[in-house]
């Protein structure tokens, strides 16, 4: 029987089931090493400034010299000036699975290679929604952030992350922080600014990743763009072979 995954169900009805599927695999920790055009990509120190309720992560040691850091002083993208419409695609992990999401209508869908996550991507291609699935479901939200955390902590310093917030809610955590790319990608080092949010199914355990990515003046939409694909997005899975 196929499921639902989604932010406002979660307090009603089981929402997810694989039927037909085993529990082989590993849980992956996501996509954001992976080398992209103008891709969301590595990191690096953790100065971290959490939101209440959260508990500060130490400052790693830099593996590497920082960077000069520069803006793109684009205009900020508005909350109020995105529309919305439902778009659907599929991931292959150890799982096929079948996605359906919202997300701001004019953005122009790509998938990924590996397959594991579908992106959708503005116009200027400076900002864009990364959405995993496909994974075994078997650790909860919390424990991905944590993992987050520690694969960011040994990332070069010249990517110069910096931890925003941390939040873990009953049925979902989320990760903010800035970056620069790697020099390969963004030779000028513009900040970026990154959400990521882990999902949880109706067993507590995180069925979908998500990551909104864009400027840091952008942060307020891309906060908007991660709640629209987390109250909406379904996970339906079929075996491999399906």
């Amino acid at each position: 029987m196929a499921g639902t995954v989604s932010r406002r169900a979660m307090l009603g009805a089981g929402l997810l089931t694989l039927a037909g599927v085993g529990g082989a695999g590993g849980y992956g920790v996501g996509l954001f090493l992976t080398k992209e055009p103008s891709v969301a990509g590595t990191a690096a120190p953790l100065a971290v400034g959490s939101t209440p309720g959260t508990t500060p992560s130490p400052t790693p040691t830099p593996t590497g010299p920082p960077r000069k850091v520069t803006y793109d002083k684009s205009p900020a993208l508005e909350a109020d000036d995105l529309s919305y419409a439902t778009r659907t695609f599929t991931v292959t992990d150890m799982f096929k699975s079948r996605i359906s999401v919202r997300v701001p209508s004019n953005w122009e869908y790509t998938k990924q290679n590996p397959p594991k996550s579908g992106r959708f991507t503005d116009r200027t291609k400076k900002r864009w929604i990364r959405i995993e699935a496909g994974f075994t479901i078997s650790r909860p939200p919390a424990d991905s952030l944590t993992a987050r955390l520690k694969q960011l902590a040994g990332i070069s310093a010249s990517q110069m992350v910096k931890v925003i917030s941390q939040d873990v809610e009953a049925n979902y955590a989320t990760l903010a922080y800035t970056y620069v790319p790697d020099e390969e990608l963004s030779p000028e080092g513009v900040l970026r600014y990154v959400i990521v949010r882990w999902v949880a199914d109706h067993s507590g355990n995180c069925a979908v990743e998500m990551s909104s990515t864009g400027l840091p003046q952008d942060k307020d939409a891309l906060l908007d763009i991660l709640d629209h694909a987390t109250d909406s997005v379904e996970r339906r899975d079929t075996p491999l072979s399906g």
